[in-house]
């Protein structure tokens, strides 16, 4: 360019073959000014575009968060390492000690070799049938693929995960397995104790970890149930670029509706810490007063598995532990009440801050990294590298994309602002869904808790032709050899409050003949449940079967003469009091 503009503004003078005149020179200083405003324009232009690149890179910088992936990898590791320190070490402590502290005396030696009793722990193994779903079905699979999954678990589980897990195996189809109209414990800590996950698989990205909760969570909680795990999740995804606890904590607020209980009581730990920062029971006597007596905020099942005072134990270890690891465990542990879950928890939040790199030797080198854990496919390493497959994925899913810099590759990790669901009581629910899996989802769920098919083969004996379906398993259904003065009689129950059981068959009518439908039903003595009778879908008699007699109800079938026509028994519960419907008598009739 130099050269350039020398050879144009010297040109006039170095050439001698002629002889330069005032209208010349004059021609000459004028283009020698055009060709001054030409090159300082585009010195601009090109200085205004210089500083606009870098002035956009500068707010892509702003706009996004970068984490290697031998970082994240490192961070993810500390996390799951904190899970399990954690629950190894509180877990000789679990629900020994509710609605009191556990004494110095009481408290587990810890032993480097406690990390390997982490394989058979359901606060582990639960979160990994998730990552599995995804790594099968990719992040966007559907809510119910994953609630066929857990269906199909075979471990043993408690509290909210045991009932949602019913619900599903019955064919109550997510969300509504975890719903209060069907599920008896949604305040309880499962999804809480189980969304570390989340948080693993979504660094930097709250508005990934409240999704992540609306498809698993609601597997088997609602409400507080839900924010628990989020709030936790959150904490997690933070984690991954921040050691700052009063951060991490804003930013597992920010994830919730703040109007929610467990926000509150989220709020109420802090503030009692920053009234009495060095004696952590202190605040625990707090806790106790509000979470643990008060009716108004003791929602769970069984008070001591609430998802929030159980979420407070984990606080109490965050915040007077002071980011020191030991204490950190040993006071969300000491608080009782789920005393391995809650300084699982804790630990695997405060570890992922450190990373495993800095971790002290006694919680890494005796991990044994080549076994699995109980009903999955992964052992250490592989859990960890399915997490950063997810990550990829999960990032991708944010907007944000992969990088490499000087040979390093790097998360480039959008930065959100979290956007938290409105906000759901369990005990004022919004309306459930009735939400049902399909014949042919029912197919791929491998297990019977309820007895389908036993039942089936019952109802073969008893009136061969019809199907059975949605049958609940309380009162022990099937054949009663002797009920009410009769003799082989069947017993069926409803799936749910609002769930009848169903009884089908489809019946070519013929034409010429009386065709009659006739049953005969009673009711478990004292009580009463709702007869309907289905014809082709709609509704041609419901009549409430009390008294503690056998009532004969029929119905006239000879006008669907020449068609095959759908007929729907349903046992419908009607109070959901002992609702169990008997049968002495299904049989069609043709005269």
């Amino acid at each position: 360019m130099q050269d350039f503009i020398q050879e144009s503004f010297f040109k006039g003078t170095n050439d001698r073959s002629h002889t330069p005149n005032l209208g010349r020179s004059r021609t000459f200083r004028s283009g020698c000014r055009v060709l001054l405003l030409l090159v300082l324009s585009f010195c601009v232009a090109t200085g205004v575009r210089s500083a606009r690149a870098e002035g956009a890179d500068a707010k892509e910088e702003a706009q996004f968060r970068r984490l290697s992936v031998e970082d994240y990898r490192d961070k993810t590791m500390a996390g799951w390492i904190g899970q399990i320190a954690g629950v190894c070490w509180g877990a000789p402590t679990e629900f020994k000690f509710v609605d009191r502290i556990i004494p110095e005396e009481n408290v587990p030696v810890w032993s480097p070799e406690l990390m390997n009793n982490a394989f058979g722990q359901d606060d582990l193994y639960v979160e990994m049938t998730f990552l599995r779903t995804m790594e099968l079905y990719g992040l966007d699979c559907s809510i119910r693929q994953a609630g066929i999954d857990f269906a199909n678990s075979q471990y043993p589980l408690w509290c909210a995960n045991r009932e949602g897990r019913k619900n599903l195996r019955s064919g109550i189809a997510p969300p509504d397995s975890g719903h209060p109209r069907f599920n008896r414990c949604p305040n309880d800590i499962d999804y809480q104790i189980e969304a570390d996950f989340s948080g693993l698989i979504s660094p930097g990205l709250p508005n990934q970890v409240i999704a992540l909760g609306e498809k698993f969570g609601r597997l088997m909680n609602y409400g507080d149930g839900i924010y628990g795990g989020v709030f936790m999740g959150a904490l997690y995804a933070e984690a991954f670029f921040s050691d700052d606890l009063n951060a991490i904590l804003d930013a597992g607020l920010a994830a919730i509706p703040p109007e929610s209980q467990y926000a509150e009581m989220v709020r109420d730990v802090r503030a009692w810490h920053a009234e009495n920062p060095d004696d952590w029971t202190f605040a625990w006597n707090r806790c106790l007063e509000k979470y643990r007596k008060n009716p108004e905020y003791q929602k769970a099942s069984n008070g001591a598995i609430d998802v929030k005072i159980n979420g407070a134990c984990i606080l109490l270890g965050l915040l007077y532990g002071n980011g020191d690891l030991d204490q950190t465990i040993l006071i969300s542990m000491r608080a009782g009440y789920d005393s391995d879950c809650n300084p699982s928890s804790a630990a695997g939040a405060l570890f992922t801050t450190l990373g495993a790199k800095k971790l002290p030797s006694r919680f890494v080198d005796k991990l044994r990294r080549d076994v699995k854990f109980s009903h999955t496919e992964y052992d250490f390493d592989t859990l960890v590298d399915v997490c950063e497959k997810l990550a990829r994925q999960t990032v991708a899913a944010a907007g944000g994309r992969m990088e490499t810099i000087d040979g390093v590759e790097y998360f480039l990790i959008p930065i959100q602002q979290a956007t938290p669901k409105s906000v759901e009581l369990s005990w004022d629910p919004k309306p459930a869904q009735n939400a049902l899996f399909t014949p042919d989802e029912m197919a791929q769920i491998r297990f019977d808790p309820l007895g389908t098919k036993k039942m089936q083969d019952v109802l073969d004996k008893f009136s061969p032709g019809w199907k059975i379906s949605q049958c609940g398993s309380d009162m022990n259904p099937g054949l009663e050899p002797e009920y009410a003065g009769k003799k082989d009689v069947l017993k069926t129950h409803p799936l749910s409050r609002s769930v009848p059981c169903l009884l089908t068959r489809n019946y070519a009518v013929e034409p010429g003949k009386k065709t009659t439908l006739a049953v005969c039903v009673t009711n478990h003595a004292g009580f009463d449940w709702v007869l309907r009778i289905r014809i082709n879908g709609s509704v041609q008699v419901e009549q409430t079967i009390a008294g503690d007699t056998w009532q004969n109800v029929t119905f006239d079938l000879t006008p669907f003469a020449g068609s095959t026509t759908l007929i729907e028994l349903e046992n419908l519960p009607n109070g959901w009091q002992y609702e169990a419907g008997y049968w002495s008598q299904i049989e069609i009739i043709e005269e």
